[in-house]
């Protein structure tokens, strides 16, 4: 159930007051227990979709589909937006093992186009680390249009055990392009091989990546202080969190 959300709750910069803005009906939250969560969302499919995307993006949303959304929750604001001042970013010695310990691996862009093989590899992902999740039911269908069904500049970040191109596929991001850095939308790899830390290296590689190409942030979702699963990107210092409609630097809440 939707409804529609009065617009004066929502104030985007540089974002006309003609958007419409849509609220979720209330569900469990999946982070914290015994609260309820609420999103409100607004369509992308839309004139200029890259433009009002970049906007949101800097306001806090995040991206799925053809959709944009942040939470909306009217007794909690647990979910913060952060994202990596990567121009500013100096790994850890333990992060900087993690680098090395990956420099194996290929990394390549590459449409985002749903293939059998990057659905294989979430399959494994999704039974190792999130079996009984909401997306554990997914069949090829509903991660097609995860993955195509996107308005936006979007890559598929692959990440590969060598140059060929049927190198064993560890890794994969669906990655966001935004006129400030990189959106990391949703990534998955092989569990199997722990010992890499795979997912934070992915990370780590979208940082030193976005530093390259001139673009000052990886923006990395919600952090949830409270919530072990989400507490981990406090690890990638400098990060920024966005307090109203100001970002400013994450040890502040130290």
């Amino acid at each position: 159930m939707t409804m529609k959300l009065d617009e004066s709750l929502f104030t985007v910069p540089g974002v006309g007051r003609g958007l419409r803005f849509y609220v979720t009906g209330a569900t469990p939250c999946p982070y914290l227990d015994g609260q309820m969560e609420r999103k409100a969302f607004t369509h992308l499919n839309q004139s200029a979709p890259d433009t009002l995307h970049n906007q949101l993006s800097e306001a806090g949303f995040r991206r799925s589909q053809s959709v944009a959304y942040r939470p909306a929750c009217p007794s909690c604001n647990a979910c913060r937006s952060v994202r990596v001042d990567a121009s500013q970013f100096s790994p850890s010695r333990n992060q900087d093992r993690i680098l090395k310990r990956n420099a194996d691996l290929v990394r390549r862009p590459v449409a985002p186009k749903a293939t059998r093989e990057q659905f294989r590899l979430l399959k494994r992902y999704l039974v190792s680390r999130h079996e009984g999740g909401g997306m554990s039911d997914m069949g090829f269908r509903e991660f097609a249009g995860m993955v195509n069904e996107t308005p936006v500049q979007t890559l598929m970040f692959e990440y590969r055990e060598g140059p060929e191109e049927d190198a064993p596929l560890v890794g994969v991001s669906l990655t966001d392009v935004l006129r400030d850095g990189f959106s990391m939308v949703y990534t998955f790899f092989d569990t199997r091989q722990p010992k890499r830390s795979l997912g934070t290296y992915m990370i780590l590689d979208h940082i030193r990546s976005a530093e390259d190409y001139g673009l000052p942030h990886v923006y990395l979702g919600y952090w949830i202080k409270q919530s072990p699963k989400m507490d981990y990107k406090r690890r990638f210092q400098p990060l920024e969190v966005l307090d109203g409609a100001v970002w400013r630097p994450l040890e502040e809440d130290k």
